[in-house]
């Protein structure tokens, strides 16, 4: 009788030690430490845990060659950062209007919502882009073709028409602007690495 339940305990400890190196073995069993979910890649049968992390972009401390130069950079800084939120505003607000008539049958139902567009851009305008300078309404024109693929002249002529787009290209004009300007990174690289070190696009 001794030596049975002896056999039966023997059995139940070499059951559960198997089971246990089962699950160890087993990488799709969560551990009691294991708290982060992962994802993996299999590299010769072995599971190889992986993440993605967000780009890093490095900079060099840049180095002026007069006081004035840093002035300028500065100026330029801070002219750019001043209206970059409405080119990305425009954006945002362009490829919703994409998306919104590229699942509206009717003509109506456009027209509806090209109007809806242009009064959020005409509000904006009245509350906040009219009190930007000149420069910065240039660097604006730049950035909206920049974020959006499309220079403002051509905007305006999608949204109303060659005359209404030709008028305002016309006040541009009178004001040292020009609607059709496009952005160029190369030739404004400093504008370019002005967005890419402010880490703006991290948080927007």
């Amino acid at each position: 009788m001794k030596i049975f339940r002896l056999a039966v305990i023997f059995s139940l400890v070499l059951s559960s030690a198997a089971a246990v190196g089962q699950i160890k073995n087993d990488p799709y069993v969560k551990g009691k430490n294991d708290t982060i979910r992962v994802a993996v890649t299999n590299v010769d049968n072995e599971l190889i845990p992986w993440f993605p992390l967000a780009d890093v972009v490095i900079t060099d401390t840049r180095i002026f060659k007069s006081p004035l130069e840093r002035a300028k950079f500065n100026r330029l800084r801070y002219n750019v950062l001043r209206v970059l939120p409405y080119a990305m505003f425009a954006r945002n607000r362009y490829a919703q209007l994409q998306r919104d008539l590229a699942v509206t049958s009717t003509r109506r139902e456009k027209r509806k919502l090209v109007k809806a567009f242009e009064k959020e851009i005409k509000d904006m305008f009245n509350k906040e882009i009219k009190n930007l300078t000149i420069t910065q309404g240039g660097i604006l024109i730049k950035l909206i073709d920049r974020e959006t693929g499309n220079s403002s002249y051509d905007l305006l002529k999608e949204m109303k028409g060659g005359v209404t787009a030709f008028f305002y290209q016309s006040v541009a004009r009178v004001f040292g602007n020009n609607l059709k300007n496009q952005y160029d990174p190369e030739e404004d690289r400093e504008i370019e690495n002005i967005i890419r070190s402010s880490g703006y696009y991290m948080y927007n």
